[in-house]
Parts: structure tokens; sequence; C-alpha cells
């Protein structure tokens, strides 16, 4: 289980470094990338490796990001990692906010990352976060008419932080 654990730091301190051929070492040859609300991502290598390299590695987040680990859980072959996603939305961030041009607002997520193993490679990436949550701390999305909250739903993830 360790090893699986490496791998996937490994892989994403290369996705922070902007390190695209560690990112694509830790993957097989034929994995798969989904981040579910916006169907961005890619399918077989060239197509995760067209996603990283034009959306995600180098490009994550805005310089004030702050990841707050809430849970891992690892599994044979799987890890299911929750964590808390804060930052200021001062960059285009395609992969989860496409044509949203920055806000310079502050946004919380809570967001869920599924990872597959095939042996000591990930297979798959699956990302989840309430997109309306999101929206909502933009100001894209007024709240006082729908079920849907903004940061505090973030927050109180980090309540059960383990």
């Amino acid at each position: 289980m360790k090893q699986l654990t490496d791998v996937f730091q490994q892989h994403v301190q290369a996705e922070l470094d902007g390190d695209l051929d560690t990112t694509m070492a830790t993957m097989t040859d034929a994995p798969h990338l989904v981040n579910v609300p916006t169907l961005m991502g890619g399918d077989g290598f060239a197509g995760v490796k067209s996603f990283y390299k034009n959306h995600l590695v180098g490009k994550f987040f805005p310089p004030d990001v702050e990841m707050m680990s809430v849970a891992r859980h690892v599994g044979s072959d799987h890890i299911v990692e929750e964590v808390v996603i804060k930052f200021t939305h001062t960059t285009m961030i395609d992969w989860m906010l496409p044509n949203i041009a920055p806000t310079n607002k502050p946004v919380e997520v809570a967001v869920a990352v599924v990872v597959k193993f095939d042996g000591d490679k990930i297979a798959y990436e699956h990302i989840y976060w309430d997109q309306a949550a999101v929206l909502v701390q933009l100001g894209l999305l007024d709240p006082k008419h729908l079920p849907v909250q903004g940061a505090e739903s973030a927050r109180k993830i980090l309540t059960y932080k383990e």
C-alpha cells in the first residue's frame, strides 16, 4: 500500500512542479482521466498527456493555492483522496472553470479523487467536486432560490479531517 501512495505522491508533485514527463511516467500505457463536473481530461496515453500539457501540468492553480488533506483511503489497487482546495481565482483554470475569466474571488471546495492502479502505475483518475459551490463563490450562480452552498460545504468537510 505504501508503494501506491508513493507513486500517487510522485504523480501529484510532478503535476505541481510542471514536470510532464514524470507525471506521465507514473501512468500506464492506456490511462484515462476525467474531471467529472467539466468532463475535461483525456483517454489513452496521448489524450491524457495532451490534457496535462495544455491544461494542468504547470498550470494547476493560482499561486495562493492551499490543499488540505481530509482523508486518504488506500486499498489493494485504489486510493481515494479527500481534500479541500482553497485559492483565489486570479488566473484561468480551464479544466475546472472553462471559459471563465479570473474573478479575483476566493474559493474553497471539497474534492474527491479516485485513483485506480494497474500494478505500480496509475490506470485512471476520476476527480469530483461540487461545481455549483464553486460558481456560487465566484458570484456566477445565485444560491437564494437553489439548494446549493458555497464555501460552507468545504468548511464542513474540514471539521471531519482525520
